[in-house]
């Protein structure tokens, strides 16, 4: 029921992008695993690095195969932490468009970024933790654009009074 994209991506190096796909696949025990690893890797846009070992990947393209894989057995809850990290533009457009999609499809997905407009833009509803409180909680729809959230940001952070 739950995928996470963390700092760590739960990869291995030796094996190809194909191999660790349909490892976690048979681990989540994945009806068809073939169909569903291509599906995920032609959303990640690594089709041409398919059968490549996963230890000559740079830090986007392993990114964006971890999210192959926290995807791979389409859950309910997704948790992000910095998922944007590594990635170029094209990588960061089609991690958002798979986010999209989650939204479309219903998902809840959580996201810890330090990228303010990627917060607005993606939520529906904004968190602001500091030194392990809740500073802020609230409809992302009730603050009103990237500067508003700047200065509410700074401000219940202790950045500015």
């Amino acid at each position: 029921m739950i995928g996470v994209i963390s700092h760590h991506s739960y990869l291995y190096g030796n094996l190809t992008a194909r191999e660790n796909l349909l490892f976690y696949g048979r681990l989540y025990q994945i009806p068809n695993l073939e169909e569903r690893v291509d599906e995920v890797i032609a959303e990640v846009g690594l089709n041409l690095f398919f059968n490549d070992p996963v230890r000559v990947f740079s830090r986007g393209m392993q990114q964006r195969l971890a999210i192959a894989r926290a995807i791979l057995h389409n859950p309910r809850i997704l948790f992000l932490d910095e998922p944007h990290t590594g990635l170029d533009q094209q990588a960061i457009g089609l991690l958002n468009s798979v986010l999209k999609g989650l939204k479309d499809q219903r998902r809840t997905v959580v996201m810890i970024t330090h990228d303010l407009d990627v917060g607005l833009t993606m939520s529906d509803e904004i968190l602001i933790l500091s030194k392990g409180l809740v500073r802020y909680y609230g409809p992302s729809s009730e603050i009103g654009g990237l500067a508003e959230l700047r200065e509410l940001y700074l401000e219940k952070v202790g950045g500015r009074k």
